[in-house]
């Protein structure tokens, strides 16, 4: 059933990545803005809702940490066994084909900034569609210019009963290089 709830999700995430591209918010501190919105009723966010929107903005930092440190063994946790990862050029890979493909070095990540985080949750705490922009880092190219790629991204995650929070989608756009 959450599974079913997570595929429904997908199918109206071209509609919804297209709704929630915002520009982030000026934040004087430097940091990342979190934003939430409220209960579908327009009423305050339930408490296990409220809840799952923390849980899950640390993972997705926790994840893009894990992705440049190579720590597959958090990884391997935090991606479904059933994961869609579109890489923004289009590419699907599964959980262990995108996995193989940073251990062979075909994804490579220096540093990841998260720039913008905007996580609502569902279903009683048990689903999170997430939506953001980050920068990746990655070595420079041949010539030896930098290599930047400034990224707008939508994963949707569901709460596992035993393994706990799950990526289940990822899917990307690379954005213009900003001059």
């Amino acid at each position: 059933m959450k599974r079913s709830f997570a595929l429904l999700a997908l199918l109206g995430l071209p509609l919804l990545a297209s709704a929630q591209a915002t520009q982030p918010k000026p934040n004087p501190m430097g940091r990342a803005l979190i934003t939430t919105a409220p209960a579908p009723t327009g009423g305050p966010m339930s408490k296990k809702n409220a809840a799952a929107v923390q849980e899950v903005e640390k993972l997705e930092r926790q994840r893009f940490e894990a992705q440049v440190s190579k720590d597959y063994a958090f990884l391997e946790r935090v991606f479904a066994d059933d994961l869609v990862y579109t890489h923004a050029n289009g590419k699907q890979n599964g959980k262990t084909d995108y996995l193989q493909s940073i251990r062979d070095g075909k994804s490579v990540y220096d540093k990841i900034d998260v720039e913008n985080l905007n996580v609502r949750a569902y279903n009683d705490g048990q689903t999170a569609v997430v939506n953001g922009q980050i920068v990746i880092y990655q070595p420079n190219k041949p010539d030896g210019t930098p290599n930047v790629a400034h990224i707008k991204y939508v994963t949707v995650q569901v709460k596992d009963p035993k393994k706990g929070w799950q990526v289940v989608l990822w899917q990307s756009q690379k954005q213009a290089e900003v001059k």
